[in-house]
């Protein structure tokens, strides 16, 4: 095993159960282990691919990847979870042989590839704890952690930008999810001091303060249990009806549009633009805050980014709508859903003192509605993809 260059307690129990679990489905010790983060988008939600703001924050739910090379340019998968991903020649690109998880980490190894970056075969072990289906970037994770492995095992560095790029393609190409590239770029730039603000036309990015300690306050996801999935969601619906409505108003993305620009919309369009439109100023109001310290001002921003998401972007459900008003009602100061929905996670602010009370309520309003019980976490912040073993 390599120098670990970190860091929290909890890792290195983590990181002997990857190494341990590589041996008992490889035989031998890995090279190596590489980790890369989960994350919640704080607010921005669907502005990526209109080429807006974000402000996701990497998460301490990670997935690790213990690896050693090949010289037969075989990739051969098991996932601690989820069992044997099968053996794939990297050579032969028939994305239509691949199955399940397997297709990230492949489609991750075409990407990088395809950028100039000669990875080749190894033997992966996967070890997540992100929830799949979530809205936490399990996928990401996977991605960023596995193709950082395949880089290093050959003795690359790769650009994280360039990282979070494959990613993305491997998603878009190989698994057929026309994603944007937020939920990479948190998992591969992520940083443990707070939210990335991350222009999606520029691709520049900027750390944003989040004193959750100073205020007292503890990050909490609420997981619905109701799962999402972007490559059969109604996700790519939502994405072409925003492409209608910049092509009506004659810009190049939303991003280009105004609130004056909203009245030659109506219907169906009129709502996707106007969510765009008034998330990407919410993201901005968001950021002015927390530069200046003001925690306690997100609330109407994330209500109103909420409010957004369900009634005029249509991607809320239920039982999000629930966990949202349950967490509010029992003491959260913040609360909404993150990701890009059809289900998935709820992220609260709560106060330590709360945190109890926001999981008994959301617990009950879950039960007495006949949802599925959520899973509820307090979660850290965490650094981007890096080596941890």
């Amino acid at each position: 095993m390599g120098q670990r260059d970190l860091p929290f307690p909890r890792e290195e129990a983590r990181l002997l159960s990857t190494a341990s679990a590589f041996e008992a489905a490889f035989g031998g010790a890995p090279d190596g282990v590489w980790c890369a983060p989960g994350r919640v988008n704080l607010i921005g939600e669907h502005t990526d691919y209109n080429e807006g703001l974000v402000l996701p924050l990497a998460i301490d739910l990670e997935c690790r990847v213990a690896a050693r090379p090949r010289t037969d340019g075989v990739l051969r998968l098991v996932s601690a979870q989820l069992g044997d991903g099968g053996a794939v020649l990297l050579a032969d690109r028939r994305a239509d042989d691949l199955i399940g998880w397997a297709r990230y980490v492949v489609g991750m190894a075409w990407a990088l590839q395809d950028a100039g970056l000669a990875v080749g075969g190894a033997d992966l072990l996967v070890d997540s704890d992100v929830p799949a289906g979530a809205g936490l970037s399990s996928s990401a994770a996977l991605e960023c952690s596995a193709g950082l492995a395949l880089c290093h095992l050959v003795g690359l560095t790769p650009d994280p930008m360039v990282l979070a790029h494959a990613g993305q393609a491997a998603e878009t190409r190989t698994v057929g999810a026309p994603v944007g590239v937020m939920d990479q770029v948190a998992s591969s730039l992520g940083s443990a001091e707070g939210p990335v603000l991350l222009d999606c036309r520029s691709l520049t990015t900027r750390s944003v303060p989040l004193p959750l300690v100073e205020n007292g306050l503890a990050l909490v996801t609420v997981d619905t249990r109701v799962e999402h999935d972007h490559a059969s969601s109604g996700y790519a619906a939502r994405r072409r009806e925003c492409e209608w409505a910049a092509a009506a108003l004659g810009v190049a993305s939303l991003r280009d549009a105004t609130v004056d620009d909203l009245h030659r919309l109506d219907g169906v369009l009129l709502r996707r633009a106007r969510h765009v439109v008034t998330e990407i100023a919410r993201v901005v109001d968001a950021v002015e805050v927390l530069d200046e310290g003001r925690v306690d001002a997100l609330g109407p921003l994330f209500a109103a980014s909420h409010a957004s998401l369900r009634d005029d972007f249509e991607v809320s459900c239920p039982e999000l709508d629930l966990a949202v008003a349950a967490a509010l009602a029992a003491g959260a100061l913040v609360a909404r859903m993150t990701g890009g929905g059809f289900g998935g996670s709820v992220v609260a602010l709560v106060p330590h003192a709360a945190v109890q009370d926001v999981e008994r309520s959301c617990r009950i309003a879950a039960h007495d509605a006949g949802a599925p019980e959520p899973d509820i976490r307090v979660v850290g912040t965490a650094t981007g993809a890096r080596r941890c073993g």
